[in-house]
């Protein structure tokens, strides 16, 4: 296998996450799967798909890039740094479209993919570069503070239009806008 071959996979693998993750929290509601997954259908709350979905996924990927022998450098760097330009690459565009046209599945789904798909090539090159040294620890205290966040915001949203679920007319997991 190359590392090629291995973001092919990856993206494949990170997309069927994603929308396995989507009902995750409706499934197994509590507060683990609260932190991890949407809670509701806010632009917010879908941002965990990113960065759960990549996090997640990279354990399979460790394994498959270890047992197959890929040379790969700042493995963990990787994970923060594709989720974080995945959530920031896809904001930048979907924001837009959003306040022009209001929400549209197909241009979501889509939209996120393509942001996916950009996220592996991204990965790709942090992969093949050069060891940095302690970048994977301070990537991990990253990775465990930004869930942190999405944890806060989760119970504490910010009463701001990304953080409403038009649907249902909520904040956050239990804060109904009235």
């Amino acid at each position: 296998m190359t590392l090629k071959k291995d973001k092919i996979i990856s993206t494949i693998g990170i997309i069927l996450l994603c929308f396995l993750f989507h009902f995750l929290y409706e499934w197994i509601p509590n507060t683990i799967t609260s932190i991890f997954f949407p809670v509701n259908e806010s632009i917010w709350e879908h941002m965990k798909l990113f960065i759960s979905s990549i996090c997640f996924y990279g354990i399979i990927d460790y394994i498959i890039l270890s047992k197959t022998r890929v040379s790969f450098n700042n493995f963990i760097f990787n994970l923060f740094i594709t989720s974080i330009a995945s959530i920031v690459i896809y904001l930048l565009i979907f924001l837009p479209v959003y306040n022009l046209i209001s929400e549209n599945m197909i241009f979501s789904i889509t939209l996120m993919i393509i942001v996916i798909i950009i996220s592996q090539v991204i990965s790709y090159y942090i992969l093949k570069h050069n060891h940095i040294k302690y970048v994977n620890i301070i990537s991990l205290i990253l990775i465990i503070l930004s869930y942190i966040l999405f944890g806060y915001l989760t119970y504490h949203p910010i009463h701001n239009y990304i953080f409403l679920d038009k649907s249902n007319n909520v904040y956050g997991i239990n804060e109904y806008n009235i």
